[in-house]
């Protein structure tokens, strides 16, 4: 589970779907835009959002034939997509994202003063905002595991070891870190937590189409969205568990199946729009049909190489460091690449930076930061093509190193 496909990639982009010439024409982007950035929000293809339309339209046409029977849609959507995940439909419900699908997990939890919940540096801020809230209201603490960026498996599973002790009630971990794009070995932290007499959540945000059955994992719990790289509409997640506790996590909103065991009482949540949910299904029947889950992946890694080397040859000359960055254990479709020093030094400066070189040149791209140092994100998948390397050499890199050179007073 830990480890990603090994079989050699076939050649780049532009990539062909069996009912496309070009795989950016199954999608509804603008063609103005550069889009490098498809880990934040995802894309949804044509098909799928048309589909979802015909959905909302037929819930408009009869609401009283529509919400009474949503909670069997959407047990139906659910027994379609957790296979997908490598899940049990029984031991999956529907969330609207992953942030959503770790409140309902903290929600559950009951602490004492003094135990420990444990985060890396690498997590989601979101998340780890809501375990620092699962702290306070029982007076316990965070402590953070600090990973350094190229640590191999066997040295994140050592410096989980030497943080975890008797005080730790949880740990909370990423299977695919969002601002520095490597995987994380969870199902080793997972054995060594549960030694310990610890609880595993595990952050599965952008696991779904990038890790083959991504929700296979030793955990206590484990979330994914669907609206990343399985590209379904956003506001589709599931929340993954065995944990014979489970019928403790209830939805966000209460509703009438309030008193279905789980998962039964996250499939209605009153007048909720669950379109995403039932629109899901198809996004994943469309990625197989048209080019196949294997290959998709093997695809996308290879077009993030080819990413790198091209917008890598010319942000080389003004950085210090390689530009290629080394994650340790990288994953298909998201690559780290170093800014020149005085960009992206917080988050919030690396927030900036990715609206600013919107504005000025229509790319979509994500920038991080990780330790003080600003990283550019690349974030590709299908529809992603070699041209639009080009272009964000053109047009983005001057500015970058324009605003680089500006914020160090040159």
């Amino acid at each position: 589970m830990d480890k990603l496909d090994t079989v050699p990639a076939p050649a780049v982009a532009p990539v062909q779907l069996t009912g496309f010439a070009r795989a950016r024409d199954a999608w509804p982007l603008d063609p103005e835009i550069v889009h490098l950035n498809h880990g934040s929000f995802g894309a949804v293809p044509t098909e799928v959002v048309r589909f979802q339309d015909e959905l909302r339209a037929e819930g408009d046409r009869s609401p009283i034939g529509w919400f009474p029977r949503i909670a069997e849609y959407v047990a139906e959507a659910r027994r379609e997509v957790a296979p997908f995940v490598g899940a049990n439909a029984d031991d999956t419900a529907f969330v609207p994202n992953s942030s959503a699908a770790a409140t309902v997990v903290y929600n559950s939890l009951r602490l004492e003063p003094g135990d420990e919940i444990l985060v890396t540096d690498h997590g989601y801020g979101a998340i780890t905002m809501g375990a620092r809230r699962l702290a306070h209201r029982f007076g316990a603490r965070i402590r953070v595991v600090a990973l350094p960026l190229a640590a191999t498996a066997d040295q994140v599973v050592e410096a989980f070891r030497a943080a975890l002790t008797d005080a730790v009630k949880l740990v909370v971990v990423d299977q695919i870190t969002s601002p520095t794009a490597r995987l994380l070995p969870v199902d080793r932290i997972a054995d060594l937590a549960h030694e310990r007499g610890a609880r595993v959540l595990v952050d599965g945000a952008h696991a779904p189409g990038l890790v083959a059955d991504a929700a296979v994992t030793r955990a206590d719990w484990w979330f994914g969205n669907l609206h990343k790289w399985a590209c379904a509409p956003r506001g589709s997640a599931l929340l993954v568990t065995t944990a014979p506790d489970r019928d403790e996590l209830w939805p966000l909103i209460d509703s009438w199946g309030a008193d279905e065991p789980y998962p039964g009482r996250f499939d209605s949540q009153g007048t909720l729009d669950a379109t995403a949910y039932l629109a899901a299904p198809r996004s994943l029947a469309f990625i197989e049909r048209e080019y196949g889950w294997d290959r998709a992946r093997q695809t996308m890694n290879a077009l993030a190489d080819l990413g790198v080397e091209t917008i890598g040859r010319a942000l080389q000359p003004h950085v210090a460091a390689p530009v290629a960055t080394d994650v340790a254990m990288p994953v298909p479709s998201m690559r780290l690449l170093r800014l020149p020093q005085g960009l992206g030094r917080a988050r919030e400066d690396a927030d900036e930076l990715r609206m600013r070189l919107l504005d000025l040149t229509g790319i979509e791209a994500a920038f991080t930061s990780f330790d003080g140092v600003g990283y550019l994100r690349l974030s590709v998948h299908l529809y992603t093509e070699p041209s639009d390397f080009d272009a964000f050499v053109e047009r983005a890199v001057p500015q970058i190193v324009a605003l680089a050179r500006e914020r160090r007073g040159e």
